[in-house]
């Protein structure tokens, strides 16, 4: 948190990481959600992929989702609290009510408390589309419960500007250690610049601890796709690594 509130943080990192500090392999070490006590958002509908699949799963509200593609104003949701967050091998969740759930990768940026993008992880906002899809006003449920979000696995500081079409984002999911969907987009290919949204995101509002934002997918599996128990979700954003969870659900009591 002090790194990331300070005036520079990748400065900072630098100037603490000694010459002669000792590098562990990544076999060696355990990786947690980067989380303390931020504030997990998430912005909707920032690819026009995205656009079309919510439009196609809720026929109810598909206008709205057409139209906050090109409005002013963002669709921007409350994500997640630390504890509903699960780190690199940790398990997140589908919810037993629902009968279609995907994983969402994200590019998520890391901002401070003064509204600065400090740095950027990998995210992956578990939804349920059928739930949302029956109703708009379900989002919540579809969206916030536990397990329900995924970071890291580790964060990349800012330092010096961002070239979106050098990040690949890319999805893989597999079932019984068979690769079964795999998918990809490029930040490029997003509406809205991660200025614009933090700038919404912070109007009228105090994050004294920071926030994560997830900045919406462009991967959307196909209509009859749903995760099942024991598949392993991994997401790969060029620079920052590959987030690798299994995914749980229970049985309906």
């Amino acid at each position: 948190m002090d790194i990331l509130n300070s005036a520079d943080p990748a400065g900072l990192a630098r100037f603490l990481l000694k010459p002669d500090t000792k590098l562990l392999p990544f076999t060696d070490v355990q990786f947690l959600a980067p989380i303390d006590l931020q504030e997990v958002w998430a912005a909707g509908v920032t690819y026009k992929r995205s656009q079309v699949a919510r439009m196609e799963e809720s026929e109810a509200a598909a206008s709205h989702y057409d139209k906050v593609y090109t409005a002013d104003r963002p669709e921007l949701f409350f994500k997640a609290t630390p504890n509903r967050v699960s780190g690199p091998g940790q398990p997140l969740r589908v919810r037993f009510d629902s009968h279609w759930c995907v994983p969402e990768p994200e590019f998520t940026l890391v901002i401070s408390k003064d509204a600065k993008i400090v740095g950027y992880t990998i995210g992956n906002d578990m939804s349920a589309r059928d739930i949302e899809g029956e109703n708009p006003l379900y989002l919540p449920q579809a969206k916030f419960y536990k397990q329900c979000a995924g970071l890291g696995p580790c964060v990349l500081l800012a330092d010096g500007s961002l070239n979106p079409d050098s990040i690949d984002i890319q999805l893989e999911i597999r079932r019984n250690g068979k690769v079964i969907s795999t998918d990809g987009t490029k930040l490029s290919q997003m509406k809205r610049t991660p200025e614009e949204l933090v700038g919404w995101l912070f109007r009228e509002n105090e994050l004294p601890n920071g926030a994560f934002l997830m900045t919406g997918t462009g991967v959307v599996p196909d209509d009859n796709f749903t995760l099942e128990n024991g598949d392993e979700v991994s997401i790969t954003i060029s620079g920052i690594g590959r987030l690798t969870n299994p995914i749980v659900k229970d049985r309906a009591p």
